[in-house]
């Protein structure tokens, strides 16, 4: 269990912030159409994308302000050059105890065995369907035995923490919900249901698309039996968790929409292109890269962030109909 007695970094209403999310790059090989436009937009300029050495400056500072957990994301993580070089070097920052991957798995069954090398022990695998068309149709790719065998491979190499993201979507894969909550009666893996939430410029999202945590529950019960709640861990993030009583694996569900859970949030949120996020669904943002490209020393960027947390706000601000939104790309922020 993660300790947060050696947490440094605190913000205004007590919480303590020992979690990273980092983006290491906003492109994907794949076009889910609730993430990115399928065509028309334009990848980040490289030159905007944070260095190497650049990120492991901040990760490096931040753990000696408390930060121990960090999981990479992007756009799709595993596709940034080098990507493992970076892992590496990360594993190496003193303080670090957990380096998490969210992926979409495509790239996975490659690289597997050398993430588990490296001590990654937690991947999140995105997977909105069961169905090979249906997954065309939702990642604008013919990819779906790639990222089954990217599961297959974690779940030969014993990797501890393995869970499936499944975004819930009101008309396009809400119906299979009892099926991914079923895959946990067999295999060791955490599937955890979350709601589709409204990111990006120009999103899809649209209130016919959402579905909420409390009825993917219902229809999971009625379908398939009863669950029994899960305590919650240091583990468990924002998840309510739930398993069936016979189940190898446990069921999560992520609800930002219906019920907020912002009173519990320990993290901070850096882009590909080096933007301080305090919180999802803000477009409120802090310029690291420039201060790294200008020779910002450690202690000068430790007093930055100690101070920048304190901004954060007590949760997140709607701004129609009680729904919280923002600009920038899921692609880019890393969610």
């Amino acid at each position: 269990m993660t300790d947060n007695n050696d947490a440094v970094l605190v913000d205004s209403f007590g919480r303590k912030i020992t979690y990273l999310r980092l983006s290491v790059t906003d492109r994907c090989n794949l076009r889910c159409f609730y993430c990115m436009p399928q065509a028309d937009f334009n990848w980040m300029p490289q030159e905007n994308v944070l260095r190497f050495e650049e990120i492991t400056t901040l990760v490096r500072v931040l753990a000696r302000l408390g930060i121990r957990k960090v999981r990479l994301t992007g756009g799709e993580p595993l596709v940034r050059n080098n990507v493992l070089k970076l892992i590496e070097d990360i594993s190496r920052i003193a303080g670090i105890r957990e380096i998490c991957i969210t992926t979409n798995g495509v790239v996975l069954p490659d690289m597997t065995d050398r993430l588990v090398t490296l001590g990654v022990r937690h991947i999140n695998i995105s997977l909105d369907t069961l169905k090979r068309d249906k997954f065309e149709e939702i990642t604008g790719r013919d990819l779906f035995d790639r990222v089954w065998n990217g599961i297959e491979k974690c779940l030969e190499a014993d990797i501890p923490c393995l869970k499936i993201n499944f975004v819930m979507i009101r008309g396009r894969n809400h119906d299979e919900i009892a099926d991914f909550a079923m895959l946990t009666r067999q295999l060791p893996v955490e599937v955890r249901f979350i709601e589709f939430m409204p990111i990006g410029k120009g999103s899809n999202w649209g209130e016919q698309f959402f579905y909420p945590s409390d009825k993917a529950l219902e229809q999971i019960e009625k379908r398939a039996g009863k669950l029994v709640r899960k305590e919650r861990t240091a583990f468990s993030g924002p998840a309510e968790l739930y398993r069936f009583q016979d189940g190898r694996g446990s069921i999560g569900f992520i609800s930002p929409l219906s019920h907020r859970f912002c009173n519990e949030c320990n993290r901070l949120r850096i882009t590909a292109d080096g933007r301080l996020r305090l919180c999802l669904f803000s477009d409120i943002e802090m310029d690291l890269r420039q201060m790294l490209r200008t020779g910002i020393n450690d202690e000068d960027l430790a007093a930055f962030f100690m101070d920048a947390v304190k901004t954060k706000p007590a949760r997140y601000m709607a701004r129609t109909q009680n729904l919280p939104s923002c600009n920038r790309r899921m692609s880019s922020i890393g969610g």
